[in-house]
């Protein structure tokens, strides 16, 4: 045994920094993209943003507008990016001239706004220099705030508005106590003495009498409970208390039979019960402190043009940067200085420049082959989906079924029928019985049809829409409709049924 060297000749592929690079920003959602735009501009001297543009689209507003109203967008047939970047739209603020003198009326028109705005966020003006109506809308207060503000108006001693103040500040985002009342008073707290429990329990119910009904509630029952008071009827109310301090499972279960045998009523009454019940606000606390709505907004927006559909990239994601010609011809006139950063940065700024080319070019191509392939489901709904892969739209671009699936994911097409993700349009193909293909799409939409037309006190269960499915040809299993209902977020048959 001795040892040896032996030389091997061997191909593979490698992807060098620069195309993992590009790859990187492929597959990112559009807010992803311009962020990470962003983060190079403030790095790098040679890029910057054309004059003009906001830092930050209005995300509210570009989805309003290509979701709800994609026909106002203009048309236009992006065939280079660099016409859409200097079509994008910007608008500039008028700079107002510090020395200009105020008169009276302008004086009083400055109160005005100060005192319209809340202090929370800058007021803005329209093209005129008038306040917008976006600017007179209120701001929404807290819950915390709005509980304090009711406990301001009441007349309490010190202490009594100390522990009222602190169960309030012990509420959660849904308006729930989750802590025991002894938790609430540490023993670092300025009260002396510490309050008993007696004086908690007053605390708490001054708290629960505040609005919204329902909030400091320590249970989803007790929450009920609160709200019971606004139903006027008394047999109606005093059924439905019964109903939530203890039959609150079977209520969950829409379990009506069972509720009318054990509380000797009409399966009609324990419905219209159950019914008012549902009315009442299980998360008081969300209407003032809900989570801030995550808006789309779509990369392409679709719409027919002469008859024909079109897409067009969305100028509200194409990013306006270019390169600061002042800096690259200074560079250009010292290189033999050889500042290496700035050669990198210069190389950096170009490459840049290059992927965000790139990017929107795949995607308007990606976006384009589907409509070219989905050009029914644009006329007719889902249920004209037909079946589509990734390598035919990876045949139809030229380019690779990876880099299909990259462009496909947090990517957005606003369509006359709403917002779609791209890989929205992608499923497999199924087999009727006559032998022609359909998609599962397609299936999702019949299936979504069937039990919105069905009788509400007699629901289809998932075995009788398989059967109505394979009356049509369509041979899809049981198990197969239950996973499609259950992605259409459709309750089961016993939970949809209406007792009469």
């Amino acid at each position: 045994m001795q040892p040896t060297v032996r030389l091997d000749h061997r191909q593979q592929q490698t992807l060098s920094p620069r195309l993992q690079h590009a790859v990187r920003l492929l597959q990112m959602s559009s807010l992803d993209f311009v962020q990470e735009l962003h983060d190079v501009i403030n790095r790098n001297p040679f890029l910057e943003q054309e004059e003009g543009e906001a830092e930050e689209p209005d995300i509210a507003e570009v989805s309003a507008a290509s979701g709800v109203a994609a026909a106002q967008i203009a048309a236009q047939e992006p065939v280079e990016i660099a016409e859409q970047v200097a079509d994008a739209a910007g608008t500039e603020l008028e700079e107002h001239d510090p020395g200009e003198s105020y008169d009276t009326a302008a004086s009083i028109d400055s109160e005005r706004e100060t005192w319209l705005n809340d202090g929370s966020t800058p007021t803005r003006h329209g093209e005129d220099g008038q306040l917008g109506a976006l600017d007179l809308v209120p701001s929404r207060a807290g819950l915390r705030a709005h509980l304090h503000s009711q406990l301001n108006l009441l007349q309490l001693p010190p202490r009594d508005m100390a522990l009222a103040k602190a169960v309030v500040e012990s509420l959660d985002d849904d308006g729930y106590l989750r802590q025991p009342l002894t938790d609430l008073i540490g023993d670092d707290s300025d009260l002396d003495p510490l309050p008993d429990e007696q004086e908690l329990q007053v605390a708490l119910k001054r708290v629960q009498s505040l609005e919204p009904a329902g909030v400091a509630a320590r249970s989803v029952s007790e929450c009920l409970l609160l709200q019971l008071p606004s139903i006027d009827d008394p047999e109606v109310r005093e059924l439905a208390r019964t109903i939530v301090a203890d039959h609150l499972d079977s209520l969950a279960a829409k379990d009506v039979p069972r509720l009318a045998q054990r509380l000797n009523a009409t399966q009609a009454q324990i419905e219209a019960v159950c019914h008012r019940i549902r009315r009442l606000d299980p998360r008081p606390g969300w209407r003032f402190d809900s989570a801030q709505v995550q808006y789309v907004t779509p990369d392409v927006v679709v719409k027919k043009v002469r008859g024909q559909w079109t897409a067009m990239l969305n100028p509200a994601v194409v990013p306006r940067v270019r390169i600061n010609q002042v800096y690259a011809e200074l560079f250009q006139r010292h290189r033999a200085s050889q500042h290496s950063e700035l050669a990198a940065h210069l190389q950096e700024a170009r490459w840049t420049l290059r992927n965000v080319e790139q990017r929107f070019v795949t995607i308007l191509s990606v976006a384009r082959a589907i409509i070219k392939r989905q050009k029914r489901f644009f006329e007719l709904g889902p249920m004209a989906m037909k079946p589509l892969g990734l390598k035919e739209i990876a045949q139809e671009t030229g380019m690779h079924e990876s880099t299909v699936s990259r462009v496909t994911n947090n990517k957005f097409m606003s369509t006359p029928l709403g917002v779609f993700e791209l890989k929205y349009f992608f499923s497999r193909a199924m087999t009727s019985s006559s032998g022609n293909s359909y998609s599962g799409t397609a299936v999702r939409g019949l299936i979504k049809d069937m039990i919105e037309e069905e009788q509400p006190t007699a629901p289809l269960s998932d075995a009788q829409i398989a059967q109505m499915l394979a009356q049509q040809g369509l041979v899809v299993a049981r198990r197969t409709v239950t996973k499609y209902r259950q992605a259409l977020r459709i309750d089961p048959v016993d939970r949809r049924r209406v007792h009469a």
